[in-house]
This record gives structure tokens, sequence and C-alpha cells, in this order.
């Protein structure tokens, strides 16, 4: 199968630190259709060997067992091809036309890494120059608008010249080896379907922590935030992926169908909720891995004064027959104390006590996204390596129960390398298969739970401060920290 990707951007951060890699190794997992070309486009004046030459140094950067050899990048590189364009000058979008025509591949697939503020202009563009029929995919990255409004716009703009299911939104959160999993363990098991609702699930707990602060990206974050950058695209997402109904069938619309029922769901933020149950921080200069590291506002790119959040706290409920009165805790931030991203789905107590159990521990299935992928189930067993006694604390002769771990790694498990995220949706999209991106409704409820705290947030009196290294700031009374990664129920 032939295939042009085009990328908008083509030089850019996303290009060299996501999309080339993740295209190199479906080229040396042999997953990359041989009849593939790859079209970097951006404003830089470069030939096609400057532009292999430019990607080639890029991958010194790469984990070094993802980096390839002279041998596997001469091979690659002869997929890679280069054209200067302006984004704002029809002329340049004629001439990607021509070198489009004169293969004529079976599917042409426009990735967009470019500022959000481009997508529109870029997207019309694509259209006036013809190159908007039925073989064009387009891809559209994340942050997809600021607020509910330019979200509702950009869409609007894609809709008048491409058909939904030419438009491919990613998140890459949903193409996570783990997130694969969560949806094969849900529906493609029984055992979890009869505990899988409010009646023995005591609360649900999602963290994405990075240890990194904003790095280069400081305008970028600036304008962004924690809420918008992770709440709004990943966290919802991973929501959905937990609550949804089986979907009737594995087809993109039936599974987005569900999704969206999960969104339209979310308790809706009232004045009151919007104090007791949302909390943000920014963090401060401190200590991380033994090294001193700036504050938010110490970071290149960043105004002195910004009163962007870095980290994010939120109390959600999903007000259906499922989940009605389930806490649904979210958390994320950056320069935090660890690089963790995990769901904790905590179930409640055996209804009668006939052991003796430790104080606080339950059991509990956790999927773990980053940096290690698989599942962990929590139960309670019995010790064989002490002697039943009859002393006072101990019920009826019976030792006390001892938390243990089956713990499932999918890397040992299936003992070979995994297909990332970024990989993974790639090819879904050179496949045509919308599984696993976001439709315009999906978006649109998304931002509509969110833009409450967007316009509660610009009000107040800015994100409070919490020391670089550490978990950030109380998430309130109604949210009380536990065992240093866990949020317990409400007091």
């Amino acid at each position: 199968m032939s295939f042009d990707l085009v990328l908008f951007g083509g030089t850019g951060d996303l290009a060299w630190r996501k999309l080339m890699p993740a295209l190199f190794q479906a080229f040396r997992h042999g997953s990359l259709p041989a009849g593939g070309r790859i079209i970097g486009v951006a404003r830089d004046d470069l030939s096609d060997d400057q532009y292999r030459e430019l990607i080639q140094s890029r991958f010194k950067a790469v984990d070094g067992a993802k980096r390839p050899t002279e041998e596997e990048f001469k091979a690659f590189a002869s997929m890679l091809h280069y054209l200067r364009l302006d984004l704002s000058k029809l002329a340049d979008y004629a001439r990607l036309a021509d070198m489009l025509k004169s293969r004529d591949a079976d599917s042409i697939i426009m990735y967009v890494a470019t500022a959000p503020a481009l997508f529109t202009q870029t997207v019309e563009q694509i259209a006036v120059a013809g190159l908007n029929g039925p073989k064009t995919r387009v891809v559209l990255e994340k942050p997809l608008g600021h607020d509910l409004a330019s979200n509702r716009a950009i869409n609007e703009a894609v809709g008048k010249v491409l058909k939904e299911n030419q438009v491919f939104r990613i998140d890459h959160y949903l193409g996570k080896p783990s997130v694969q999993n969560l949806f094969a363990m849900r529906f493609g098991n029984a055992l979890f379907e009869p505990m899988w609702r409010r009646e023995h699930i005591a609360n649900i707990q999602i963290t994405i922590a990075e240890d990194l602060g904003v790095e280069k990206r400081g305008a970028f974050y600036d304008q962004t935030g924690a809420l918008r950058d992770m709440v709004q695209n990943h966290a919802l997402q991973l929501v959905c992926a937990i609550a949804m109904e089986p979907p009737i069938n594995a087809h993109a619309d039936a599974i987005r169908d569900e999704k969206l029922k999960v969104l339209r769901s979310l308790k809706r933020w009232t004045p009151d909720s919007l104090g007791l149950h949302a909390v943000r921080g920014q963090y401060t200069a401190g200590t991380a891995y033994g090294e001193r590291v700036p504050g938010y506002r110490e970071e290149p790119g960043v105004d002195p004064d910004s009163r962007t959040e870095t980290f994010v706290a939120l109390r959600a409920e999903i007000e259906n027959w499922r989940w009605a009165g389930v806490p649904i805790y979210i958390r994320t931030g950056k320069r935090l104390a660890s690089r963790d991203a995990r769901i904790e789905i905590n179930f409640r107590p055996a209804p009668h006590a006939i052991f003796r159990t430790p104080a606080g521990v339950a059991n509990k299935l956790v999927i773990n996204l980053q940096p290690k992928d698989g599942l962990e189930l929590h139960l309670l067993a019995q010790a064989q390596d002490q002697r039943v006694t009859t002393k006072a604390g101990v019920r009826g002769g019976m030792l006390p129960l001892a938390p243990v771990q089956l713990d499932l790694d999918f890397d040992k498990r299936f003992g070979t390398e995994r297909v990332g995220a970024y990989e993974r949706l790639l090819l879904d999209v050179i496949d045509g298969r919308l599984n696993l991106f976001v439709r315009s409704d999906e978006q649109e409820a998304a931002w509509h739970w969110v833009e409450p705290l967007i316009d509660s947030w610009g009000m107040d009196g800015g994100p409070r401060p919490y020391a670089a290294g550490t978990w950030g700031p109380s998430a309130s009374s109604a949210m009380i920290a536990r065992d240093g990664f866990a949020w317990g129920e409400e007091q």
C-alpha cells in the first residue's frame, strides 16, 4: 500500500522528538508499508539530503536501543523528502499538490504539527489547493483550541472542507499499551464486569505526574497550563475508558458514542464545588534528583507574574446509574516527586469483617501507564509463617491478613519490544482506523465541562505555590492525602 505522509512543521520539536522516532520504529518493526513517502514541510530552506542529515542528527537524542544504526537510517532515509512551504502562501500549497499528484499514492496523510492558531488556515489552504479529496486524512494535534469557542471554530472550519471520517484528532494517551489493555481487560473478559459499578467501587484515582518542568516550552505552556494541557484531553479520555458502557461492537463510532455519554454525564461545576473540589498550584524553586531547579516563573519564556497553573487536583463524579456517587480524583502536574502515570480502582471493603486487616489497605486494581506498562491486582491473604494463637486481637484464632500483589508486566509477559503510542497511532492513520481518535463532539463535551474551571480561575487570586519535587498543595479538606500517592475517600 502506497502512502504520502506530509508533516507540516517537519523541522519542529514534535516532528523530531516524537513523530520521526515513531515512524522509524514502525519501519524497523516492518510495520510501515514499503510504498511510503514521508515529506517534511517547513519554512527552512533545505534540500532532501540536508533534511535527512537534520533528522539523523536529532536521532542522537533518542534512547540508545531506539537509535538507528548507519545502515538502518540509510534505508529509512530513502523515504524522507522535504519541501519548503510557507503556510500563508497558496502558491506553496500548489507546489505540494504537484508533488503529491506526480505519484498518486493510495492515501495522503496531512499531519498538522504546527501552532494551534495555524490549524484553520492550514486546512483551508489544503482544500483550496484541491488536496481534500477522499484519499486525504488530516491529523490534528492537541490542544485543539484554547476554550470551547475556539475549539468549535476550528472544528467548524475543518468540517466545511473535510468529512468527519477524514479527521484524526490525536490524543497519544489512547495509543499507550496499558490503555489498550484497559479496553481488553474490560471488554474481553467477564471477570471484572459484575464489580465495575458503584456498589463495589469506592473511588477511582487518576494520577499523571511529571518530574520535569516546562523545559524549553515555557512560552507555549504559559498560554496553556495543566488544565488545558493534560485534563481536558488525556485525563478525561482515561475517565471515558474506565467508565464507558460496553460498545455494541469494535467500530470507531460505537466506541466514541459510549465515550461521549460519559463526558455528557460528568457532574457540572457549581460555585460550591469549584471551591471545594478543584485546586491548582504552581511549582517554585526546589531540588530535583539532588540538583537545584528553577521555579516556574523563572523558566525561559514564562511571564514573571504568570498565573498559569502547573498542578491541578480535581474531584469529579459521573451522574448515571453505574457510577452515581463514586468520586473520581484527577491529579496532574509538573516538577513533582517522580514520573508516574496510573489509574487506581479502589474497591469497597468486605461487607462483614471476620479477619483483622491493616488500616488503610483495600483491594484495588492499578493500571500503570508510565514509566512501566502493566496491571496490578492488590488482594489480602493470610501469611503462613506464624503459629495461630487465640490471644487478644486475633479473631477466632486466625492470623491478621496482609497485602499481596499480583503483577502483570506487559513487557515481561509478551517478550517483545512494545509498540509506542505514536507508532501505534500513526499506523492507524495510515490504515484509516479511527477507533483511537477523538470525534469533534467528544472534544466539545470535554471543553464544556472544563470551561467553568477556566472562567473561575481567571477571576480568583491565582495558583498556590508548591516546592519543586513535592506532590503539590493539599487537595482541600474534601480530598485527603494518603500514603504519599493516593487520595483517600471523603472525610
